[in-house]
């Protein structure tokens, strides 16, 4: 697990929060994930295959928080009401591209123990339809998941800016 401060996607002017699980970015996991969901929703023959990519890998961007400490609360259960799902207490760990974190977030519930932070039960909001996401749960200690928090990667820009095409 780590979590990195890169700039955002759509504001450059802002940091915000990325995440990588097993080394691979979080937003990568989620096109994947939702890659055949979309297959029903789209029209192959609206995108190049190219697009499409961009599109799945568009979807989400790293969460901006305030501030390092509310960026703590945040990913360890607690912070602001803004940021999670008020019927079910799942947290955004993803918002959306368009700078708006509520208008396409990606939930999931956060757990967390003594010993551990557990993310599971991954869902898109506002496609209920689609049910839980083939994605998790994830399961890492508390103790790393903690210190990659105090002390992010910090990057210069978004580590998939090579894949995300031109706006």
């Amino acid at each position: 697990m780590e979590f990195l401060r890169q700039p955002h996607p759509d504001r450059p002017d802002l940091m915000a929060w990325g995440i990588r699980v097993d080394g691979t970015d979080l937003r990568v996991l989620v096109a994947e994930a939702t890659r055949s969901l979309w297959d029903r929703e789209l029209d192959e023959d609206d995108d190049t295959p190219q697009e499409r990519e961009e599109f799945l890998l568009k979807q989400h961007a790293p969460l901006y928080l305030e501030d390092d400490a509310q960026a703590r609360a945040h990913f360890l259960g607690a912070g602001p009401a803004a940021l999670r799902d008020l019927a079910s207490g799942a947290r955004y760990l993803l918002g959306c591209c368009c700078g708006i974190d509520a208008c396409w977030p990606l939930n999931a519930t956060v757990h967390v123990t003594e010993t551990e932070v557990i993310w599971s039960g991954f869902h898109q909001p506002h496609r209920p339809e689609w049910g839980e996401l083939p994605l998790g749960p994830y399961t890492f200690a508390r103790p790393a998941y903690e210190a990659s928090l105090a002390a992010p990667v910090l990057l210069a820009e978004d580590p998939l800016a090579h894949l995300l095409g031109p706006d």
